[in-house]
C-alpha cells in the first residue's frame, strides 16, 4: 500500500511510541515479520512433545511462523510490553506458608487480556487519525496463533532468558506483551544482546526440573502448565514438588538477578484482590463452584474451571503440613468430579500419613520423658 506523501514514517514511529505510553505501554518496538530464524528452534521444541497437550501450539504453524499470512497485509509487529507486578507481592511469606495458597503475581488482579487489547485498538485509532486514512490493523494479545516472545525480541522489548521468558534489562520479566499487526513499512527497531551469560538460577531453582536445558522448556514437568493449561491426573511423582503452587510457578522469575529491576505496575486493574490476599488453602477449598465463578469474575483463573481449582488446592493440601482441619475438610468434599477427586484421596493419605508420622514422634517423645522421669525417681 502507499501513504501520503507527507507521512514521515520515522516521524510516524515517534507518535506510536509516544501515545502507546500514554495509553500506558512501558515500552515499544516494531519488529518485521521474518521469524524464519526461529523456525527451526519451533520444530523441534514440538517433536519432542515439549508442548504437553497443548495441541493448539502445533496446529496453525504457518501462521504462527509466517505473520503477514495470519492476517494479510502485514509489514511490521508493533510489540508492547505493560509491567504487571503489583505492589508488596508477598513472595517469600506465600511460598513459606504451606497453610496459604502460591498464585502466580500475573494472576492476583483482572485478566490483562482485555485491558491491553482495548488499549491496542486505541493506539490503532491514534495511527489512523494521524495518518488521516483507514489503515489495515489488528491487535493480538495471547489469542492467536502468535510468536509474541520471538517477535518481542526482534523488537528490542528484550532478550529471551533461559527460562525462556523475555528478559528487559532495566524491567526484569514481570510484564505482558502484545502485538498490533499493521500493514506500513515502518522503521524497525534492534533487537538486544543476550545478557544471562553464565548465570543458571532459574534452571537451578526450578521445583520441576522443567528447564531441561539452557531456553528449553519442557511443558510437561512445568508447574504453570500443570495448574493451568492440563485439566488431566498429575503424576504423584510431581505433585510433591508442586507444594502450595495452586495456579502458577514464578520462582524462574524469582530467581533471576534482573528482577531486581523490575517496575511495580501502575495499572489499578492488576493490582490483588482481596480475596487472593495471601488466602488460607482451607478458605479456598470451602469454596463452592458458585463462590469460585464469582470470585474470579474477571480473573485469569476462572478460565481452568472449578474441578481443575479443586484438584490443584488438593495437592497443596496434601503438602501442606498435617491439619486436622484440612482432613476432615478432604473427606467431606463431595460436589467433585472423578479428576479432582482422585487428588483429594491422595491428599487424604498424605496427611494421615503425616498425622501417623507426628503421633510416632509424640508417643517417642513421651516414652523419652518417662523414661527421664523415672531415672530421676
Amino acid at each position: 500500500m502507499s501513504l501520503p506523501s507527507e507521512i514521515d514514517l520515522k516521524l510516524l514511529v515517534q507518535h506510536i511510541k509516544l501515545t502507546a505510553k500514554a495509553l500506558g505501554f512501558q515500552q515499544v518496538g516494531i519488529a518485521d515479520v521474518d521469524l524464519s530464524q526461529h523456525h527451526q528452534n519451533l520444530d523441534s521444541w514440538l517433536a519432542k512433545g515439549y508442548h504437553g497437550e497443548m495441541d493448539y501450539l502445533s496446529r496453525n504453524l504457518d501462521l504462527r511462523k509466517h505473520p503477514e499470512q495470519l492476517h494479510q497485509g502485514t509489514r511490521r509487529v508493533i510489540s508492547v510490553r505493560m509491567d504487571y507486578l503489583p505492589e508488596d507481592a508477598k513472595f517469600a511469606q506465600s511460598l513459606s506458608n504451606s497453610q496459604q495458597a502460591y498464585i502466580s503475581r500475573y494472576a492476583l488482579g483482572r485478566d490483562y487480556h482485555k485491558l491491553m487489547r482495548k488499549r491496542l485498538n486505541q493506539l490503532g485509532k491514534a495511527i489512523n487519525q494521524y495518518c488521516e486514512r483507514q489503515l489495515n490493523m489488528r491487535p493480538f494479545v495471547d489469542s492467536a496463533p502468535v510468536l509474541e516472545r520471538q517477535l518481542a525480541t526482534k523488537a528490542g522489548l528484550g532478550w529471551t532468558g533461559k527460562h525462556s521468558l523475555i528478559i528487559n534489562q532495566d524491567a526484569g520479566s514481570w510484564f505482558f506483551l502484545g502485538e498490533l499487526f499493521i500493514d506500513l513499512p515502518l522503521p524497525t527497531d534492534q533487537a538486544v544482546e543476550q545478557q544471562c551469560g553464565d548465570c543458571v538460577a532459574c534452571i537451578t531453582i526450578c521445583p520441576t526440573q522443567a528447564i531441561v536445558a539452557p531456553y528449553q522448556v519442557d511443558a510437561r514437568r512445568c508447574i504453570s502448565y500443570l495448574t493451568i493449561e492440563y485439566a488431566g491426573v498429575i503424576d504423584e511423582e510431581l505433585r510433591p514438588l508442586m507444594g502450595n503452587r495452586i495456579y502458577g510457578c514464578d520462582d524462574c522469575q524469582l530467581t533471576c538477578p534482573w528482577n531486581r529491576y523490575a517496575q511495580l505496575t501502575q495499572e489499578a486493574d492488576f493490582a490483588t484482590r482481596e480475596q487472593l490476599d495471601q488466602p488460607g488453602l482451607l478458605t479456598l477449598f470451602a469454596w463452592t463452584e458458585a463462590e469460585f465463578l464469582s470470585k474470579t469474575e474477571g480473573s485469569p483463573i476462572r478460565r481452568i474451571g472449578y474441578q481443575q481449582w479443586i484438584r490443584n488446592l488438593a495437592i497443596a493440601l496434601g503438602n501442606a503440613s498435617y491439619s486436622e482441619q484440612a482432613l476432615q475438610q478432604l473427606k467431606d468434599k463431595q460436589d467433585v468430579g472423578e479428576i479432582a477427586q482422585l487428588h483429594i484421596q491422595w491428599a487424604i493419605s498424605q496427611q494421615q500419613n503425616k498425622a501417623a508420622t507426628a503421633s510416632r514422634k509424640t508417643a517417642r517423645l513421651i516414652r523419652i520423658v518417662e523414661k527421664g522421669l523415672s531415672r530421676d525417681a
